[in-house]
């Protein structure tokens, strides 16, 4: 395999694995099983998206659910375990135009024969302090994720796409009623989805509706929200609130070195493979449609044992 001027052929990671969510981490532990060795680049934040989850009650093996948080610093350990080595600096620059590939942290350049991306998706909040304040008390972004405890309560659901919808059909499975707040006079999502949704007697929806604010000391008790048209505010009493304004890929290092879809996700050409040789992808950084910590996990393994698969390949 060629090197690279000032490179030595030890200086080489077989594999870095970019991110540290349940994808990452279970890459890093099976590659790490396979005697790769690997170099997880964990970000400043680590652990993803469940690292803002509370309870998490629908990951395998949990059966009196699991602070997502515990759930992330576990396959920390595990991984680490089998010799996985993981830095808290965040990927700033990457270059897949040839090998050995380079991904830059930090203040240093790490290089290496196969890269697994595994490095999210961010949900899109409105960016209120009390939402903030308030998020995994109340408020959420994944209906599948927490709707299980809001049974028997009113909640509301931000925003007017088919995910906002989506969320709002589920939520009927355990709320008494479902606010759908749409910030203008209609609704963007599909037909098809507008009407499923409208027909449900327990979904309405509030037109030319914002957010002002999330009320609450320590647990959300509702929403005060203002007309768009006439500027009056009012209260809106809800046991839960669920934000599906949209989430971002985040993948703004990876434009012009890998393909991305129109969404900004990575699109991968067979499984977790990518456009270029080498290059592996897993989790909510390719998949809009699951969204979940299990689903993450299953292509983390997947992608390092095509990862594995590669290398073997490529050196023998």
């Amino acid at each position: 395999m060629g090197g690279q001027a000032g490179i030595m052929k030890s200086e080489i990671h077989k594999l870095i694995i970019i991110g540290s969510g349940p994808a990452g981490l279970t890459a890093a532990l099976y590659a790490a099983r396979a005697n790769l060795n690997p170099l997880v680049i964990g970000g400043l934040t680590f652990g993803g998206q469940l690292m803002i989850t509370t309870e998490v009650e629908n990951f395998p093996g949990f059966p009196k659910g699991v602070q997502g948080p515990e759930l992330m610093q576990a396959m920390i350990e595990q991984a680490e375990r089998f010799g996985a080595k993981i830095i808290y600096d965040d990927a700033t620059k990457v270059d897949f135009s040839h090998k050995p590939f380079k991904v830059s942290a930090g203040h240093e350049d790490h290089m290496a024969e196969s890269v697994i991306i595994a490095t999210g998706a961010s949900s899109l909040w409105l960016g209120l302090p009390s939402e903030e304040r308030l998020r995994g008390k109340g408020v959420s972004s994944c209906a599948t994720c927490d709707g299980f405890f809001f049974k028997g309560k009113e909640v509301a659901v931000i925003g007017g796409g088919d995910a906002a919808l989506e969320e709002a059909l589920y939520l009927t499975k355990f709320a008494t009623k479902v606010t759908v707040l749409n910030r203008s006079d209609k609704l963007r999502a599909s037909k098809i989805m507008q009407d499923r949704a409208l027909a449900n007697p327990k979904i309405g929806v509030l037109y030319n509706k914002t957010v002002e604010e999330f009320l609450g000391a320590d647990y959300l008790t509702g929403l005060r929200i203002k007309d768009a048209v006439s500027g009056q505010t009012e209260e809106l009493p809800a046991g839960g609130t669920f934000v599906a304004i949209g989430h971002k890929p985040n993948t703004e290092i990876f434009k012009g070195q890998i393909t991305l879809d129109a969404k900004g996700y990575i699109e991968p050409t067979d499984q977790t493979k990518t456009n270029v040789a080498g290059i592996f992808v897993a989790g909510d950084v390719r998949d809009y449609r699951y969204r979940q910590a299990v689903t993450a996990a299953g292509m983390g393994c997947m992608a390092a044992l095509d990862a594995e698969k590669y290398l073997h390949m490529d050196q023998g």
